[in-house]
């Protein structure tokens, strides 16, 4: 764009907590999209080794480590200094969303994260059960903190690429599918009635699916985790339970699959890390390809909201999780980081724009399982058309920080929503902000099923009968 849009104007101090890659993404879109006060944004980091983009802009710094010791004397402060209704952007590690995001609504400042993130040492607490330990525990503990303190200031939880703009995608692709299907009825505007069109149209199931074929200038070294995005974060979740959204029509679970006795009920968890689970599954540019069931919230978040029940009892669900293909330096990290009996590489490197000779991230929803098999919609981001649009950041970057901006956008034009999950946003105006950011945006049918492209040489177990059964999918 020649010229970009101001979306709106935060008049309280802004609060970025965490400077790693995703806050030097937002850094410049909030600078391009927002009018706000420079001399009350204030970033907080341990870190300090890109506090020179903060020098030369005048924004002030803080070096440390926000801990359940010191959140509240060190955020207080800063997000209540010069009047005006404050935003504090949640960008980090190790560090609960859960408590901070209570505490600002209690200051009665807006607040978004991309992550239900917990304090320090839980995803590595070999005390805990592997049901504690999950992506579905953490969820609950925010929708039940949002059951106890209804309404209030905006809170938006979760809200990067995944989660976030794929639950954006989702009901995109449900009315592009209905479309095309000559589905008749007016566009769902509740819960209720977009699950509904879901169970409609037939939908089995939903894919995160994903490709990321940036390449680095140089080999990966040995002993190095090598990422397009946080290692730490990555690492983290890889070695959590894999987890999925649980569909009404499966028909098989595998031995080490587990339910949840209490919350909503919409997903199940394996007894082994998402990081060294695979998946069969479809992007348009690679065709048929492996993923890493690694989970996330949106697997859970996106069966929850397309639920729907009858006399309380679950009528149709629709199973979803991940289906991640990192770049191929990260893939190799993982090989090596488990061969080594999962004992974590100490060096750790994110490819920035610079370290990156090419690639795209092809990021979308897979709908899969109707009356015209699979539909694939979403970002097909490059590295040189990111380079093009802002600086600091790679396509997978962008994806991230361009939905953190229109989660901004929208608490903003929404402050009084209380807690809310992507799914529960306004997806046209979220992506009619976040576009802009995400190169060519399409949709893919293809008659690929996980029965296909199969070497064929050895018996398997598998479902015949249905090919989007997840006994089919996974990889055994």
């Amino acid at each position: 764009m020649s010229t970009w849009p101001v979306h709106a104007k935060i008049d309280g101090p802004i609060v970025m907590i965490g400077f790693g890659s995703i806050g030097r993404g937002v850094l410049p879109l909030i600078e391009r999209h927002f009018e706000f006060d420079t001399s009350r944004f204030v970033v907080i980091d341990p870190n300090d080794r890109d506090r020179r983009l903060l020098d030369e802009r005048g924004i002030r710094f803080i070096k440390a480590a926000v801990t359940r010791d010191n959140y509240k004397a060190l955020l207080q402060p800063l997000l209540t200094a010069g009047g005006g209704q404050g935003f504090c952007v949640n960008l980090s590690v190790d560090t609960s969303s859960l408590d901070i995001m209570e505490f600002c609504r209690e200051l009665g400042v807006l607040y978004i994260d991309t992550v239900v993130e917990p304090w320090l040492g839980f995803y590595f607490d070999k005390s805990a059960g592997p049901e504690a330990r999950t992506n579905y525990a953490l969820r609950e503990t925010v929708l039940a903190a949002r059951r106890g303190n209804p309404g209030g200031t905006t809170a938006v939880s979760c809200c990067g690429a995944n989660p976030g703009m794929v639950s954006w995608f989702v009901k995109q692709a449900l009315l592009n599918l209905a479309a095309d299907t000559g589905h008749t009825g007016a566009e769902p505007t509740s819960r209720e009635e977009w699950a509904r069109l879901a169970q409609a149209l037939g939908v089995k199931g939903i894919h995160i699916a994903e490709r990321d074929t940036q390449r680095s200038r140089k080999p990966k070294p040995r002993d190095v985790f090598v990422n397009t995005w946080s290692v730490e974060g990555f690492l983290s979740e890889g070695v959590q339970p894999a987890e999925l959204g649980w569909g009404t029509h499966e028909a098989w679970m595998p031995e080490n699959g587990r339910t949840h006795a209490e919350g909503c009920g919409a997903a199940i968890y394996l007894l082994q890390p998402g990081a060294n689970t695979r998946v069969r599954t479809w992007c348009p540019t690679p065709g048929p390809q492996y993923g890493f069931l690694v989970t996330h919230n949106e697997a859970i978040s996106i069966a929850d909201y397309f639920t729907v029940r009858e006399g309380g009892a679950v009528a149709y669900r629709p199973t979803c999780h991940y289906a991640y293909h990192p770049c191929n330096d990260a893939v190799l990290s993982l090989h090596e980081m488990f061969g080594r009996a999962g004992r974590m590489q100490e060096t750790h490197e994110i490819l920035d724009e610079h370290d990156i000779v090419d690639g795209v991230d092809e990021l979308g929803v897979l709908l899969y399982g109707h009356g015209k098999n699979a539909y694939w919609y979403g970002s097909q981001l490059s590295v040189e058309e990111t380079r093009d649009l802002a600086p600091y950041q790679n396509a997978t970057g962008m994806q991230v920080t361009s939905a953190v901006l229109a989660g901004m956008v929208w608490a903003l034009e929404n402050p009084k929503a209380g807690i809310v999950e992507a799914d529960e946003m306004d997806f046209r105006r979220c992506l009619e902000v976040q576009k802009p950011y995400l190169g060519p945006v399409k949709g893919y049918y293809t008659d690929w099923t996980p029965l296909q492209d199969r070497p064929g040489f050895f018996a398997e177990d598998i479902d015949a009968s249905d090919p989007w059964q997840f006994r089919n999918i996974l990889v055994r």
